[in-house]
C-alpha cells in the first residue's frame, strides 16, 4: 500500500504482543482480506523480535515482541475523482 502524502488510509488496525515464554502445538494458518467495492487498496505486516516469520510446533520461543499492522484504503472511481478536480 502506498503511502504518498493524501493517501492515508481509511482505517488501520494494530495490535502488540508480547510473552516470556511462547509455544505453538500446530503451525498456525493466518490470512487477512479486504474485500468491497469500488476497488480497496490493503497491506500488512509485522515486526517480531525473537520469533520467526515461520514458527515451528513443539519450540519454545522466548522474550517475544511482535507489532502487527493492518490498513486499508478506498480508491474512487475514476469518474468520482475528476468530479473532486477544482479545474474550474
Amino acid at each position: 500500500m502506498s503511502r504518498k502524502p493524501g493517501d492515508e488510509p481509511d482505517i488501520e488496525i494494530g495490535a502488540v504482543v508480547r510473552a516470556k515464554k511462547l509455544r505453538f502445538k500446530s503451525k498456525p494458518q493466518t490470512d487477512i482480506e479486504f474485500r468491497g467495492e469500488p476497488e480497496i487498496e490493503s497491506g500488512s505486516g509485522s515486526k517480531r523480535e525473537n520469533l520467526p516469520d515461520e514458527v515451528e510446533p513443539g519450540v519454545t520461543y522466548r522474550d517475544v515482541h511482535v507489532r502487527w499492522g493492518a490498513a486499508a484504503r478506498i480508491v474512487p472511481p475514476p469518474d468520482l475523482e475528476d468530479d473532486a478536480d477544482p479545474k474550474d
